[in-house]
């Protein structure tokens, strides 16, 4: 059974997303069925743009399936955990390299590999009912699906932030921290849609869509508080703010994630700032293996999505005990 859709007319190729009751979370069949279609495409002359679309209205894509990568990596099967994320970073990275014009349209939750699919891509149009999210460190994982690429060339700390917290920004701000590039009203996206099947030239239909509505993304905040990859300082330099309600509510974001993970994080976002592409997805690559190995990873995927009840056990539980030695072998340090 697959779970995309496929159309082409008037020289635009869709692909629907139509994975709905599991809010189109990526499994491996999704993955290499959006790839031989792209790669396709993206050799035929008939095809000027590809249209990337959900069919839920919850979700464009709310991540990968980790819970079946859980499963693969607590039975040991560590060639279907590889071969689940070297497929989903080619995919990425076709998007990245895409010769077409390849637009996303995103009006609900995108996190994670939901991000992978939209934000490589030219044009990532938002809503205000868009989600934006990279929660990975709260289930003992780190920002991947070249984020680690993306993430550190947005304004001041923003990657940084975006990565140790989960923090989750909606529409508006992500074009204002640049991980969307359009915002169109949720009740005008189905006639940017039409438009778009309809071959309309991509300067035409979004010409009425070029300022996004005002954000409080406090930029100023996080590029005080994230300028840096020491996650102790950063936390420190959170807690030191007395009074600051924002800054409370991102020590506990922060609390709730795994602290080797958080380490993981920093080390890759940091890394990724002097990396290319290609040099992070394969870096990505070698940690996403070695991560999903630990018992952080079982234990927080466990507690986020299948049991659900966020009660994860981390070990170490503190930052300060996290051993650089562990960190150094997953993200492949020398």
């Amino acid at each position: 059974m697959s779970f995309i859709r496929t159309s082409v007319a008037d020289g635009v190729g869709e692909i629907v997303l139509d994975r709905p009751k599991a809010l189109n979370a990526l499994d491996q069949t999704m993955i290499d069925d959006m790839y031989s279609v792209l790669a396709e495409w993206g050799d035929d002359d008939a095809i000027d743009t590809v249209l990337v679309t959900s069919g839920s209205e919850r979700a464009f894509c709310a991540g990968g399936d980790i819970r079946a990568i859980r499963e693969h990596a607590v039975a040991g099967e560590v060639e279907a955990v590889s071969h689940y994320f070297s497929s989903e970073y080619r995919l990425d990275q076709l998007i990245a390299n895409y010769p077409k014009p390849y637009v996303a349209l995103v009006d609900g939750a995108a996190m994670g590999g939901g991000l992978g699919i939209s934000v490589h891509g030219e044009v990532r149009v938002v809503t205000e009912k868009a989600v934006i999210a990279m929660p990975e460190a709260a289930i003992g994982f780190f920002p991947d699906i070249g984020s680690t690429y993306f993430l550190p060339r947005l304004p001041a700390g923003v990657g940084m932030w975006l990565g140790l917290t989960g923090a989750r920004i909606r529409g508006a701000e992500a074009v204002e921290v640049g991980l969307a590039t359009h915002f169109v009203p949720s009740a005008q996206l189905p006639g940017v849609a039409d438009r778009l099947r309809s071959g309309t030239p991509l300067v035409e239909v979004f010409a009425e869509h070029r300022d996004p509505p005002s954000t409080d993304v406090p930029l100023r905040k996080v590029g005080e508080y994230f300028g840096e990859d020491n996650v102790t300082a950063i936390v420190g330099g959170l807690r030191g703010a007395v009074g600051d309600e924002w800054a409370a509510e991102m020590v506990d974001l922060i609390e709730n994630a795994s602290p080797t993970s958080l380490w993981v994080t920093a080390a890759m976002i940091t890394a990724g700032a002097r990396s290319g592409l290609d040099e992070c997805f394969d870096r990505e690559l070698h940690a996403a293996e070695q991560i999903t190995r630990t018992d952080d990873f079982a234990e927080g995927v466990r507690a986020v999505l299948v049991d659900k009840s966020r009660d994860a056990r981390f070990e170490p539980a503190n930052l300060d005990d996290v051993d650089p030695a562990v960190v150094a072998r997953i993200i492949g340090a020398r």
